[in-house]
């Protein structure tokens, strides 16, 4: 198919591909170059390394575990409110991790709302911060995730197949036999991939909730290195050892989360005639009731202790938000200038593309933030770039998930016009701007509001650049917990929120409106 003739050219998609290429690859490069042959990490660091392994791997079981029983409740149910509820597990994607964090504290913290009612009973508070802090942030963050995944797989089960269960008078022991137990084998080894990675890389949970040098994790290591120590070899050496977990991960990721799929159906809505019992149906409703409450009251512990300082927050607040809203809007240009191009060179069947779209899933932030540093450090002063660093890494680490938005959408494009567009000679710029475009009005939306929202809440990379008086709203929160201002940090947390969700639905509802669908 690459060879034939197509409506679109893919040299703009592999000039993306190989800028975002040299762009990671370089990077590496500078990192393993810095690190100094005769050097080698210290027993602090191997405890750093298997405290990122242990809470990686227990996040994941915990996520995937949990979302199991949930996403099978959710699947068997019909209920006011589902969608709605189903749409709420969307929300930890655009979710700031500093504002999920504040809301954690706010129920599980030694203030929070748990703690007071142990208090009742004269049992002591919760201690959050420590390996559990971290693998409690991390399930939040995660198990809607897992559970979209899960609930997917359920939902790509053919009708005909329960159908078919119910006319034979399947059980329920029958029915989880030949049915749902081979789905699970097929989906929940790449959801427990997925997670695992990324736990792998997470920064901001292990710096808010690490609480000491025991929790500390790769991504702290290369932070304190770089930052307060300015040992470049240490540094580059936790990152090099970063980059090989983090690609291994990725790619188990990638190979695991291919199934062979359960056939094809008639398209009908998906039915269930098992689990009607009085105790499938209540355990059904537990599980879903936990979850929501397990989402929902961090969300609203957020809202209510933020309004009292939201009217008083400081004025570096404010100025923090500005500089958040600019540097995500460049990250969202430079995404969308590097995602649809190669999303169209991809539709035309250049598939090795495809790779360089997830190279952001092998490095993370840090790595990547001190291979730029390594580069840039001899020809400029890297604080002074620190916001468009910044930018460019957001658009970097966003375009996995833009890619998986725009490709598919790219594919059917091509596929249904492109021999006709060819044959009314409309190639490259009429037929992108005539056809293409125009049709992927709906993804550009969902893709451009998800980066803006990504880059928004963002905590990772702007924390090695960062000087005092330049900070996004993130960085700027975190400071004002660690002076103790809860209540203004309260409020920016709720500010960064507003921003992170309003962006997310303004630009979302843009591309839809008036698409196809």
């Amino acid at each position: 198919m690459a060879d034939r003739a197509q409506p679109v050219s893919a040299r703009p998609g592999i000039g993306a591909a190989a800028c975002i290429a040299a762009l990671v690859l370089g990077t590496l490069a500078a990192v393993a170059w810095r690190a100094e042959p005769g050097g080698g990490l210290s027993a602090a660091d191997w405890a750093a390394v298997r405290f990122t392994l242990l809470q990686a791997t227990l996040s994941a079981l915990f996520s995937v575990g949990l979302a199991i029983p949930v996403a099978r409740a959710l699947a068997r149910r019909r209920f006011a409110g589902r969608s709605a509820l189903i749409a709420l597990l969307g929300v930890p994607f655009i979710l700031p991790v500093i504002v999920a964090i504040l809301g954690l504290l706010e129920v599980f913290g030694r203030a929070g709302l748990i703690s007071q009612l142990l208090g009742l009973f004269g049992l002591d508070p919760i201690r959050i911060y420590g390996l559990h802090g971290v693998v409690l942030a991390h399930v939040f963050l995660n198990l809607p995730l897992a559970t979209r995944l899960i609930l997917q797989g359920w939902q790509e089960v053919p009708a005909e197949r329960f159908r078919l269960a119910a006319q034979l008078g399947f059980d329920a022991p029958a029915m989880f036999r030949l049915i749902e137990w081979p789905l699970l084998r097929q989906v929940v080894p790449g959801a427990l991939a997925v997670v695992f990675a990324i736990c792998l890389t997470s920064f901001a949970v292990a710096l808010t909730l690490g609480g000491g040098p025991k929790a500390t994790t790769i991504e702290l290591g290369i932070y304190q290195a770089f930052r307060f120590e300015f040992d470049l070899g240490r540094a580059a050496l936790l990152s090099g050892l970063q980059i090989l977990l983090a690609t291994g991960a990725a790619m188990v990721a990638i190979r695991l989360a291919q199934g062979t799929g359960f056939g094809t159906g008639l398209d009908r809505s998906l039915r269930r005639w098992d689990g009607r019992t009085t105790l499938a149906i209540t355990t059904d409703t537990v599980w879903i009731a936990l979850a929501a409450a397990f989402l929902l009251l961090p969300l609203g512990a957020i809202v209510a202790s933020g309004v009292p300082g939201f009217a008083g927050l400081p004025f570096v607040v404010w100025k923090a938000a500005g500089v958040s809203l600019l540097v995500a809007t460049a990250s969202t240009l430079l995404l969308l200038l590097a995602a649809l191009p190669m999303a169209a060179a991809i539709a035309t069947g250049r598939h090795a593309i495809e790779l360089a779209g997830l190279l952001g899933l092998a490095a993370s932030p840090l790595v990547i933030g001190t291979g730029l540093f390594i580069l840039i450090r001899p020809i400029a002063d890297p604080f002074l770039l620190a916001l468009p660093v910044t930018a460019l890494v957001n658009a970097l680490i966003s375009l996995p998930f833009a890619m998986r938005i725009l490709v598919p959408r790219a594919r059917g494009i091509v596929e249904r016009y492109g021999k006709l567009g060819l044959s009314l000679d409309m190639a490259n710029v009429p037929f992108l701007w005539r056809v293409f475009l125009p049709r992927m009005r709906a993804q550009i939306g969902f893709a451009a509001g998800l980066g803006m929202a990504l880059s928004i809440g963002d905590l990772g990379v702007i924390t090695l650049f960062a000087d005092p008086d330049i900070a996004t709203l993130p960085l700027q929160i975190y400071r004002l917990m660690g002076a103790y201002q809860m209540e203004a940090a309260a409020g920016g947390a709720l500010l960064l929120l507003l921003l992170s969700v309003g962006t997310f639905w303004l630009l979302d509802k843009g591309g839809r409106h008036h698409a196809e669908v």
